[in-house]
């Protein structure tokens, strides 16, 4: 199962968890998957049908830009992190 890791901001929802695992063949199945052990949590993620502005997700360690469609396999470690900008 995939590794998904909770943003500190939004461990409050998860009553403290970091992180836990899930069965998901997209970064989509995988946040209805969060939302359904943690109600509430998706409308932190997600907006529409893509992730929230200004945040991004990695998938081993790799940004990618395929949002919310990107594939996960059972070992892939994913992390929900803030956009960078720069100038």
């Amino acid at each position: 199962m995939a590794t998904v890791f909770i943003p500190a901001e939004l461990r409050v929802l998860t009553h403290g968890v970091s992180q836990l695992t899930v069965t998901a063949s997209t970064v989509a199945d995988a946040v209805t998957e969060l939302n359904g052990q943690f109600p509430g949590i998706e409308t932190h993620l997600i907006q529409g049908s893509k992730l929230r502005a200004g945040l991004m997700v990695s998938i081993n360690g790799t940004f990618s830009s395929q949002g919310l469609r990107a594939p996960v396999t059972a070992s892939d470690e994913i992390h929900f992190l803030p956009a960078i900008g720069g100038g």
